[in-house]
């Protein structure tokens, strides 16, 4: 129900913009985030913005990172720019509400961001 896309093979300075393609949920209702796991490192997480467009940055990301969503298009979307090496892992994103008693999560399959130096 969440589809990741928009990772790649970058050099250190360049931008990506990932996205999250939303299916099967009402995805205005949903609070969504970005986390990211790099090669031997628990996963974290990187940016989340709720479904009343506030959002919150992970420090090593703040200035270069931007979170966003297009509820018209249900997407989420994440604008990295100035990337850094330390940037490379698989994102992930992540919806969540809850509803009634019932609290409600789904990750998407992540895409690879590659930064080299």
């Amino acid at each position: 129900q969440l589809q990741a896309s928009g990772g790649g093979l970058v050099q250190a300075g360049w931008s990506l913009r990932l996205s999250c393609a939303a299916s099967g949920i009402i995805f205005s209702m949903y609070d969504m985030g970005w986390y990211r796991q790099a090669p031997g490192k628990e996963r974290e997480l990187v940016a989340t913005i709720t479904s009343g467009g506030m959002s919150n940055y992970a420090d090593s990301v703040k200035g270069r990172f931007t979170i966003s969503r297009d509820n018209a298009k249900n997407t989420l979307y994440l604008q990295m720019n100035s990337l850094k090496p330390e940037d490379t892992a698989v994102y992930y994103c992540n919806g969540e509400r809850r509803l009634g008693g019932t609290r409600l999560n789904y990750w998407g399959k992540g895409t690879q961001v590659t930064v080299s130096s």
